[in-house]
């Protein structure tokens, strides 16, 4: 497990700090109000033992107020409620990859194919998942078909990959659906369900080059299937905005526009915890998907750490009037 990446929930309040060096700056001029009344001595020796050194002096005045103002700070980190994210790795992982086969995929903007990129891509990412990993092939045009079903066997998803081809449209919300059934039904049947707060040890693998336009199912409500199932969506969206495909001969012959849609596919990744990146060479494909392969048995987490900075100044408030009390330091 590691902790890393510190984000405020409700940054807001951080300007509440503003306010502490201004309560400090009030609490100095009272007390040199204070200073401006003595105590007349008529012994010139006693006055002289009852004066205290420079040093304890500026300890006394400034410890206490220095402490209570490290507790006004961290009271008010904790209101911004700060995080965490903390990444834990999993011992297995059951990885779908869920492809997108609509015709549109036989755009060339992605050479030599958005489809032949893609399967090129999928086969080098089983290359480099660990062997204890679950692997299943999902794809979806007009329909959704599980191509091949979880398994071990990491060189089954290479005769599934070969009999890939572009055709109908684009049921992206009926695919992401799919693919969720799929991985809690597999994962029951291992005895492994959903611990509250905690996702699967499964993750979708979205490649797609357009927005929904099959299927009952929208985008929006496949990805909330995934979050209350705690599947995490990784999507990359494929293609330039400069993709076209081909339909009909001759003096029919006609090119249509088939650009990406990395919003759709963005959406599916952040509402499931995932991650969303766009690829508009094969070359970036591949990289990408190595990427998330390595990642692929990592849970990424937010945690709330307010409560650390809640203790941390509750202590300081304490040390703090306890110093003054020590010190025989008044408080303003």
């Amino acid at each position: 497990m590691s902790i890393h990446h510190f984000r405020f929930a409700a940054p807001a309040y951080l300007l509440a700090l503003l306010v502490v060096p201004l309560l400090y700056a009030f609490a100095v001029a009272v007390r040199r109000r204070r200073s401006r009344y003595g105590v007349v001595f008529t012994n010139l020796y006693v006055a002289k033992q009852l004066a205290p050194r420079p040093r304890v002096r500026l300890l006394r005045r400034r410890l206490p107020l220095l402490v209570l103002a490290l507790a006004l700070v961290t009271t008010t980190v904790a209101m911004a409620r700060p995080t965490v994210r903390v990444v834990t790795s999993y011992r297995e992982t059951l990885v779908i990859l869920l492809a997108d086969v609509s015709g549109s995929m036989q755009a060339t903007d992605v050479r030599p194919t958005r489809l032949y990129a893609t399967i090129s891509a999928f086969r080098d990412l089983a290359d480099r998942l660990p062997k204890q990993d679950k692997i299943a092939l999902v794809t979806f045009s007009d329909n959704v078909e599980i191509v091949v079903p979880p398994t071990r066997d990491h060189n089954t998803l290479d005769h599934g990959l070969e009999v890939l081809s572009p055709e109908g449209g684009t049921a992206l919300g009926e695919g992401v659906a799919g693919a969720v059934r799929l991985a809690v039904t597999t994962l029951a049947a291992d005895g492994i369900h959903r611990t509250p707060g905690q996702l699967l040890p499964a993750v979708i693998v979205l490649e797609s080059d357009g927005a929904q336009d099959r299927g009952t199912v929208t985008p929006f409500a496949a990805a909330q299937l995934a979050k209350k199932a705690g599947i995490r969506i990784d999507g990359v969206a494929l293609g330039t905005r400069y993709g076209t495909i081909t339909r009909g001969t001759g003096l029919l012959k006609e090119s249509f526009p088939v650009p990406p849609s990395p919003g759709t596919v963005g959406m599916l990744a952040s509402l499931t915890g995932g991650e969303a990146f766009d690829a508009t060479t094969a070359r970036t494909l591949d990289l990408t998907l190595r990427s998330l392969a390595s990642g692929a048995g990592r849970h990424p987490t937010r945690s709330d750490i307010a409560p650390w900075f809640e203790l941390a100044g509750a202590v300081l408030l304490v040390a703090g009037s306890a110093a003054a009390l020590r010190l025989g330091a008044a408080l303003p």
